[in-house]
C-alpha cells in the first residue's frame, strides 16, 4: 500500500511506462482486432481505459481535465499521446492536489468504503487489467509484445534463450 504521495506517484510512472510501450507499439490496423465478432475492439478497450482516467480520478477528488471525444476511437498514434499527455497531468495533479494524509481520507467507491490510496491502486489495476488484453489482441493481430513484467516470446528470442514453457 501506499504511505506517501511520493511512493503512489512512482508506482503510477513505473506502471504508465510500461503501459505507454504497450501503447506506442499499436498500429491503426491492430484496433480493428477482435476476440468475437460482438466483442470490443482492441482500439475500443484501449481507448476505454486511457480516455477513463480523468473521469475516475475527478470522480474521487483529483481534478484533470476530460478526455474530449471519448466515444470515438482516434488513431493508435492519437491513444499513444493522449496517454502520455494525461499520465503526465496525474503525476503533475497528485503532486499539487494530495498530501500523504489525503492517502488515508475514506469514501465510497463502487458500494464500499476505501481509502485514497486504495482506489487509486483501483485505477492502476483497472489499467493493468486492460493492458493485458489490449497484448493478447495485439498477439492475435500479429503485433510484437514489448516486455512488461518480464521478457515477451520477442524478447527471449533477443536474449538467444528459449522461451520457458
Amino acid at each position: 500500500m501506499y504511505c506517501t504521495v511520493e511512493d503512489l506517484i512512482a508506482e503510477w510512472n513505473r506502471e504508465a511506462g510500461l503501459t505507454q510501450k504497450i501503447l506506442d507499439s499499436l498500429t491503426d490496423e491492430a484496433l480493428l482486432q477482435q476476440v468475437y465478432p460482438e466483442g470490443r475492439t482492441l482500439g475500443r478497450i484501449a481507448w476505454h481505459f486511457v480516455s477513463n482516467i480523468p473521469d475516475y480520478l475527478t470522480e474521487f477528488g483529483v481534478s484533470i481535465a476530460k478526455v474530449p471525444n471519448q466515444s470515438e476511437v482516434p488513431s493508435a498514434k492519437e491513444i499513444a499521446e493522449v496517454f502520455k499527455v494525461v499520465s503526465s497531468q496525474v503525476t503533475h495533479s497528485l503532486q499539487g492536489q494530495w498530501t500523504d494524509d489525503t492517502l488515508k481520507h475514506i469514501q465510497k467507491a463502487f458500494g464500499r468504503m476505501e481509502s485514497s490510496a486504495t482506489i487509486f491502486m483501483g485505477l492502476i489495476k483497472h489499467i493493468v487489467h486492460h493492458r493485458g488484453q489490449v497484448t493478447v489482441l495485439m498477439r492475435q493481430a500479429g503485433l510484437p509484445i514489448p516486455a512488461v513484467y518480464g521478457p515477451s516470446k520477442e524478447g527471449w528470442a533477443q536474449l538467444g534463450v528459449t522461451p520457458p514453457l
